[in-house]
């Protein structure tokens, strides 16, 4: 699937297509610290995402995993 990455700068839209899905999210961090503005990534479907969202879809939090209690040896 294809990523563009799209932000808003001074001198109008600039867009940039990525292969791979963490290419774009870098991409978007990247131009976001730069200091762009409106910063998104659209996927081969049309489908339109900040680069927090994306990166809290990809990477957020996991349900914890209880960890059984060690049995003590008799």
């Amino acid at each position: 699937m294809s990523y563009t990455v799209t932000a808003r700068c001074a001198v109008g839209r600039r867009d940039h297509l990525h292969a791979s899905v963490l290419s774009a999210l870098d991409q978007a961090m990247s131009l976001i610290a730069a200091g762009l503005s409106e910063v998104a990534i659209v996927d081969g479907d049309g489908c339109s995402r900040t680069p927090g969202a994306l990166y809290q879809t990809l990477f957020g939090p996991r349900p914890a995993v209880q960890a059984e209690p060690v049995g003590l040896a008799a």
